[in-house]
This record gives C-alpha cells, structure tokens and sequence, in this order.
C-alpha cells in the first residue's frame, strides 16, 4: 500500500516539475525522510498526505485513488503472482464463447 501511495506522489510531484528537495522542506522533514515516503519504505501519516496534497495542488482523494484501481495488465508483468492461471481462464473464456458463437451460426442456418 505505501509502495502505491508514494509512487502516486512521486508521479504528481514529478508532473509538477518539484524536486524531492522542495516537497521535504514544504513538508518540514528531510529530503531522506521523504525520499523514503516515495518509495513506500515509511508509512504516510494523514498531515503528511494533506500537506503534500496541497502542495501538488491535487486533493487526498485524487492520491489515494491508486489504492482503489487494479492494474488492468498487472496479468502481462506476472506481479500478481497467479498471472498464468488468469492468462488460461481468459483463453478458457475466448474459446468458451467461440464455440458458442459457432453453434448460434450453425442453428441459424439450419
């Protein structure tokens, strides 16, 4: 989960041209410190998310959005662990519905 959040903060605050630098000082805290905030090694407090939110010019909402969203190709880089057995119930489906497809044909011919 901070993995999420702090990459989500990296993205805005890389969209906004903001050194790591100039967020910690916003902040009151070390560049370290918040370095460590991006990549989800400390946890993020509720006034660290705040104030970063309102440096970035975002609401909270539209940072921890991430934490709703499942990669929809998380399945493609194998990060989830069981990407294999998504991958034959998907192709499990197709021909599934491929044969179905070809009986309707077959009926509405005859």
């Amino acid at each position: 989960m901070n993995a999420l959040l702090g990459g989500r903060i990296k993205a805005l605050r890389t969209a906004k041209d903001y050194t790591q630098e100039q967020v910690a000082d916003y902040l009151g805290i070390s560049r370290q410190k918040y370095a460590r905030v991006e990549n989800g090694t400390n946890s993020i407090t509720l006034d660290i998310l705040v104030k970063i939110a309102e440096m970035l010019d975002v609401t909270v909402g539209d940072i921890t959005r991430v934490l709703d969203e499942e990669p929809a190709v998380a399945y493609r880089a194998g990060t989830d662990g069981n990407s294999s057995e998504k991958i034959f119930d998907m192709l499990d489906l197709f021909y599934a519905n491929k044969h179905m497809y070809t009986r309707l044909q077959r009926r509405n011919r005859e």
